[in-house]
């Protein structure tokens, strides 16, 4: 699949409307952003100068003006935003293939994502977005943007203070397997926890319902540990073949991806760096290259079912 913006009027021709915004929305934003820095600005020279308090209030009024800029211009931000999403990134998708849809307020609910088990933390704050659908062949599947995370507290001379960890930043996919799994099957990152946990595992106990599967492929192995609560299951899940593409899949990917096969869908987590499909606000919108990376992961998601091979349809469910 590929998409050019180039030789896509109507892409073309929704862009040059939303530029127009753009530039608005940064034009005012800079100028808020100004106001702000200014205020600021006044007020630490003010200060160093000997004049602390005339220097703050007057810098609260730039501040304040700042503020009320920014805030007006925030309705027109998030039509703008959505409207990027909607018409260009549901555009894309269409000539990418017309059954790919985007949904930008609606994701991975929390209940299925602790319920995939990619995870061994459930989340504190959860949020997701930009759920996109799609069928390859006969396989559909789904992703989403999502952010969990949990909290811990520290306790301070000042009180009790709230952390906030990432568990994962990322997309979730998600896939029909085309099977009814009796059990449970997790592929995870190996480290150096993991590698301890499976040697007490294979040569003194095994942790709760889900022990450490030990399979054939060594360089699998280095990179992954397998728990599976129906060892058989899981060496029928992961043949040889599933286990080479899951490599071949995983060194496309920036960062160790985590799988886990439940009920009749395969989950995949992808750890990612940045948020996709959001609209830039200080760079163009004409810019040719502007959608390639966020053609190229969505290209990367529809490409899993081919690279493992979810299309060959070999079992049937129960």
């Amino acid at each position: 699949m590929s998409l050019s913006i180039d030789g896509n009027v109507a892409l073309q021709n929704v862009l040059a409307t939303l530029e127009v915004e753009r530039k608005k929305i940064a034009s005012t934003q800079t100028k808020g952003y100004l106001f702000i820095g200014g205020g600021i600005l006044l007020g630490i020279l003010g200060t160093v100068a000997g004049f602390p308090v005339p220097s703050i209030l007057a810098g609260l009024v730039p501040i304040i003006f700042g503020g009320i800029t920014l805030y007006r211009i925030s309705d027109e931000l998030r039509a703008y935003k959505d409207a990027f999403k909607r018409d260009v990134i549901g555009t894309a998708l269409k000539n990418l293939d017309q059954s790919l849809t985007i949904d930008p307020y609606k994701g991975i609910y929390e209940p299925e994502f602790i319920g995939s088990q990619l995870f061994k933390t459930d989340p504190d704050r959860y949020s997701t977005e930009d759920l996109v659908r799609g069928v390859a062949g006969k396989t559909g599947f789904y992703f989403a943007e999502v952010h969990a995370e949990y909290k811990t507290e520290v306790r301070t001379k000042n009180g009790t203070r709230t952390e906030w960890h990432d568990i994962f930043k990322g997309i979730i996919f998600v896939a029909d397997f085309n099977k009814n799994f009796n059990g449970v099957t997790i592929v995870r990152p190996k480290d150096i926890g993991s590698s301890i946990g499976a040697w007490f595992s294979k040569n003194v106990f095994s942790f709760g319902n889900n022990d450490v599967v030990q399979l054939e492929n060594t360089a699998f192995c280095k990179e992954f540990i397998t728990y599976a609560n129906d060892q058989v299951e899981a060496r029928y899940i992961l043949t040889p073949a599933m286990m080479e593409r899951i490599l071949e899949l995983n060194s496309r990917a920036k960062y160790t991806l985590t799988m886990s096969f439940i009920s009749s869908r395969m989950y995949i987590g992808f750890p990612l760096d940045r948020n996709y499909f959001e609209a830039p606000i200080f760079k163009t919108l004409l810019n040719p290259d502007l959608l390639n990376e966020d053609i190229s992961t969505i290209n990367f998601m529809y490409d899993i079912i081919r690279e493992l091979d979810l299309n060959t349809r070999i079992w049937g469910k129960n």
